[in-house]
Parts: structure tokens; sequence; C-alpha cells
């Protein structure tokens, strides 16, 4: 392999690891949320040690996220120098924001969320989390106006060998950014869903004490997932009217939209090969679709099995089917990243910058060392959020140590006088 497609995969690795805590993180934000709003407003048992339990996991995935992002960001000058020199003053803007604004707040809010229970009252410690959740949000929103920015550059003008912003409205507004966020959004909810969904079957299947707990979880669940799997795919087809020539081009195959597209970029760019990898973009889009379907069924069947109280407690082949699903989220999700990235090839910034051009000036050995370290990192992280996860999945909601008291009961004072 060439030293550029071995810093692309290098990032496609890292980025894309990244990105399936990304995916649980917001769904299992906004869960909790919901969960502890019911909670709150009701004072029920049940959905406070509902909110300790699912607020755990989202914990141990939430700070394993942040240990990934930091590693992946090391790459920007690692190996992307020649793209931060070139648009970072346009999509660094973005990304600053993403991180002074969206994540330091949320990280914040999320410390006084952990360790406020006892400590604040029920309402005090509500705000809390969906400052956490609406920050999560926001910064996603964020990391995908940078990346819209890549896909259909607008709002600069070339400023001698770099871009300069001009317009940051036009950057914020940029459809290929908004319309990707929904989409972004909708994955993240079917994945919280079916993965709440799928550690309740497992419960309900291995007839836990805590069957009550595990059936309204199953609801919550599902009751996410199914309508966000329409909601994901009306952004999804929107998405479609975004997408670059070339990528359209891919998309459908045809030898002549092929020749027309490769024809319009020689013409404007130079010789050169501008049509990204055929293979990848259908083989990804496909997977992308077929995975929707069956996450749309398996939603559906659910909810009309849902109907029926004996079905929930004893369907130990739906239980089987709803625990198996819950890696199907993480895998469509990573065939929609790969269509909406593979597609924009061989452009690092679309029309403006190609990625051999993007590289940093690495050697091939440095980059092979580097993709292994990364790589390996990466696996051990991947791995030990896999463990944790399943540890106290596993272990129910009789183990949790998150809140271990009621949020309405006193906490023992510090100092006394």
């Amino acid at each position: 392999m060439e030293t550029v497609d071995l810093a692309r995969l290098q990032f496609a690795l890292t980025a894309g690891a990244h990105f399936l805590f990304v995916a649980l993180t917001l769904g299992l934000a906004t869960l909790v949320a919901v969960v502890q709003t019911r909670a709150t407003l009701t004072r029920s048992p049940i959905h406070l040690r509902m909110t300790r339990f699912w607020g755990q996991l989202y914990i141990i995935n939430y700070a394993m996220g942040i240990v990934t992002g930091l590693v992946m960001e090391f790459q920007l000058g690692l190996s992307w120098s020649g793209l931060t020199h070139y648009a970072g003053n346009v999509f660094g803007s973005a990304l600053a924001i993403e991180t002074l604004v969206a994540f330091f707040i949320e990280s914040t809010f999320l410390g006084l969320w952990i360790f406020g229970w006892n400590k604040l009252n029920r309402w005090a410690h509500l705000a809390l989390i969906w400052i956490v959740t609406l920050t999560a949000y926001a910064s996603a929103f964020w990391i995908m106006i940078a990346n819209g920015f890549l896909q259909n550059p607008v709002g600069h003008v070339v400023d001698g060998d770099t871009l300069r912003l001009v317009d940051f409205g036009a950057m914020v507004a940029n459809p290929a950014a908004q319309v990707a966020f929904g989409h972004i959004m909708g994955g993240a909810m079917i994945t919280g869903g079916f993965f709440v969904a799928g550690v309740s079957a497992y419960h309900l299947r291995k007839r836990t004490a805590e069957q009550d707990f595990f059936r309204k979880s199953l609801r919550l669940g599902i009751g996410v997932a199914l309508p966000a799997t329409m909601f994901t795919v009306v952004f999804g087809g929107l998405g479609f009217e975004t997408l670059q020539p070339s990528k359209i081009a891919a998309w459908s195959g045809t030898a002549d939209e092929l020749t027309e597209v490769q024809a319009q970029m020689a013409a404007t760019h130079g010789p050169g090969d501008y049509l990204p990898s055929i293979d990848w973009v259908q083989g990804s889009g496909i997977t992308m679709m077929t995975l929707w379907v069956v996450m749309t069924l398996v939603a559906l069947l659910s909810c009309l099995l849902m109907a029926f109280r004996p079905v929930v407690r004893g369907f130990r082949l739906w239980h089987w089917l709803l625990t198996l699903m819950i890696p199907v989220p993480f895998v469509t999700m990573i065939s929609g990243w790969i269509f909406r990235e593979m597609g924009r090839q061989p452009w690092a910034v679309y029309g403006l910058l190609k990625t051999a051009d993007a590289m940093s000036p690495v050697t091939e050995a440095q980059m092979r060392f580097s993709i292994i370290a990364f790589a390996s990192v990466f696996s051990v992280l991947i791995l030990i959020n896999y463990w944790l996860l399943a540890r106290h999945a596993r272990r129910g909601p009789g183990a949790v140590a998150l809140g271990d008291r009621p949020l309405d009961t006193p906490a023992v004072p510090v100092l006394s006088f």
C-alpha cells in the first residue's frame, strides 16, 4: 500500500472506532434523560433505578469515547498537516466551538450529575442530565458542520495557499451538514434503543429477579428505536439530494454517468482519476439500507409482541433475537460512514484539496509504525469498553454504584460543627 493509503486506513480505523462510542453515547444519554424525567415527575422507585443502571452504562461508554477522541485528534497533526494548513482556518472554527463550548460544558455538567446524586434536589439533578444530553448533540452538530464543509465547501475564499472563512452562516447552514446531522441523530436513537432492548431481553431470557425492571426497559428501547428508524430514513433520503456528482455516479454505477463526471472533473482540475471506489460506495450503501430494513422489521415485530404481556415475559426466541440485534445498529452506522467518506475520494476538501496533498510529509515506515500503534491502542480500548459494558450489564441493577441512595435522601455532611 502507498503511504497515502496507509494514512487513510489509519484514520478510517480510529475515526470509525470513535464513531461507535459516539453513537451509543448520544442514544443512551437521551434515554437516561427521559427515564430520569419520569422518575422525577412521578417519584417512581423503579424508574429511578432504571436511571442509575442505564446511566452507569452510559458513563462507562462516555469515558472510553473521550479517550478515543483524544487519541484520534493527534492524527490531524501527525498525518494530515496539509489539510489543517490549507483549510484549518475554516473547518477548524467549528471544531473549536465543539471543544470549547459543547464538549467542555457536557463534561462539566456530566461530572456534576455523577457526583450530584444525593447532594442536589431532584429538579436540579434532572436539569443536569438534560444539559448533558443537549450539549452532546451540540457537540455532534459542530462536528458535522466541520465534516459538511469537507463534503461541500461553502462560505470561504481562497487566500494564497489557504482558505479563509468569510461567511460563517453559510458554513453552518450547509445542507451537507444539516441533513447529515439529522441522519446521525436518528441513527444514535436506534443504536441506544436496540442496546437497551437487547440488554433487557437478555435478562428476561435469563429469568433474573428484575423482570418488571427489564420489561419496562425493553418497552422504552423499542419505543425509541421504532420511530427513530422512520426519522433516520427520511433524513437519509434527503441526504441523497446533497451528494456530490462523483458519489452519485459511483452509487448508480452507470458507465455514462461515470464517464461524464470523470470528463468534467478532468476538464476543471486537470488530468487524473476523480472517481471514488464503486465497490466501496455501493457495498457500504447496500449494507446500510439492508440493515435498516432488518432493524425496522424487528422493531415493528417487537412493538406488536409487546402488546401481549405473557409474550414479553416468556418468548425466549424473541429475547434471543433482540440480544443478537445489539451490534446491528453499529454495523449500520459504520456502513453509512464509509458510504459518506469513501464517496468523497479522492478529495479531502471536495473539489479543492486532494487527499494525497492533505498528508503530512511522513515516510511509509513511519506511517506503518503509526498505524500499528494507533490500531493496537484502539483495539485495547474497544475490548475494555466491551468487557466493562458486558460485565455491568450482566450484573444488573442490583450491583450499580451510581447514586446508591435515593435522590431525596439527605447526604452525610462532609464537616460537622
